[in-house]
């Protein structure tokens, strides 16, 4: 089944926009006033929390409580994230704080939080538990998952075979804007950079608040390095593939939170959303707002720093 008859069996919607987990470190007077800020956007959803690092102190679990009872009060979903790579017990103890937090919907970012949510309250499947295929979303749903997000590097034709037998009662949602968390490491490689041990880091992240940039030899960008995270250079982008995105039937758009014009992004998917704003157009608008290139391979197929023009990926 190719893709455009896929879509064509689901009737389009206006997805919400939900904006991920901050994964950077910034000092706490700037997250505070992020987040001030998000509580005046079109967001829908918000996801709370330290997904990359426990050495990041600026805020606690009991800040991040304090910003979601803000936000929630501004009328948003707030969900909260929990660490993608556990190392220590102190963490393991974290995690299991969050999931026991009694009043906020979870995301699920190890298959160890999966173990302590399943069967007791509805939680999000987080895009790193490889998800891949409809037995494995099934059995995620049987587990109480009522949302899952998608791989960053799923093709949107896997995604249209998905969409049409997904369980019932699980909404999909779309990493659609950001750089793309790739990988995670037990080692730090900010320190490293600095020549430091990853216990006595200094808490170099401070000092990027957008990542650091790795280019290659030629000067080519080529990675950033985000603590013990990496990420793409390019930004993937996936507001021109709104129509697409729309008839799949995807429930939630997550934008990854920059240390400048998040709320201008956020503007510009809403408007693109609400078809305010055509999406090539909203595209055209993000160029001069995003750190680095824009990048849309993983959606059509292709390498995933490759930019493809949706309107012939549509044609084709």
């Amino acid at each position: 089944m190719d893709a455009s008859h896929a879509m064509n069996l689901f009737m389009k919607r206006i997805p919400k926009i939900a904006l991920g987990p901050l994964l950077y470190y910034w000092s706490r007077e700037a997250t505070f006033n992020f987040y001030e800020t998000m509580g005046t956007t079109p967001v829908d959803v918000v996801y709370l929390g330290e997904t990359v690092c426990s050495r990041r102190h600026e805020l606690r679990l009991a800040d991040w409580l304090d910003i979601a009872k803000r936000l929630r009060a501004a009328g948003k979903e707030v969900v909260l994230s929990t660490q993608v790579l556990l190392e220590s017990g102190a963490e393991v103890g974290t995690m299991h704080k969050i999931v026991a937090n009694g009043d906020f919907l979870v995301e699920a970012n190890d298959m160890g939080a999966v173990q302590c949510l399943a069967g007791k309250v509805p939680f999000v499947a987080g895009p790193h538990l490889n998800l891949y295929n409809l037995p494995t979303l099934q059995w995620m749903r049987g587990l109480g998952a009522s949302r899952w997000v998608m791989p960053l590097e799923m093709r949107r034709d896997d995604l249209a075979v998905i969409q049409k037998d997904l369980p019932q009662g699980l909404q999909t949602e779309v990493f659609a804007y950001g750089r793309m968390p790739l990988a995670f490491s037990a080692r730090c490689f900010t320190a490293r950079h600095r020549n430091l041990p990853k216990d006595d880091c200094r808490f170099s992240c401070l000092e990027h608040p957008d990542g650091l940039m790795l280019k290659t030899r030629e000067q080519e960008e080529f990675l950033v390095l985000n603590g013990t995270q990496t990420q793409s250079a390019r930004v993937y982008n996936l507001v021109g593939a709104m129509a697409d995105m729309q008839a799949l039937g995807v429930d939630v758009l997550r934008i990854s939170p920059q240390s400048h014009d998040t709320a201008e992004i956020v503007a510009l998917f809403d408007a693109a959303r609400h078809a305010r704003l055509a999406p090539f157009e909203a595209q055209e608008r993000m160029q001069a707002l995003m750190p680095d290139k824009g990048c849309n391979g993983y959606w059509y197929g292709h390498p995933g720093l490759d930019q493809i023009d949706n309107n012939l990926a549509v044609a084709a």
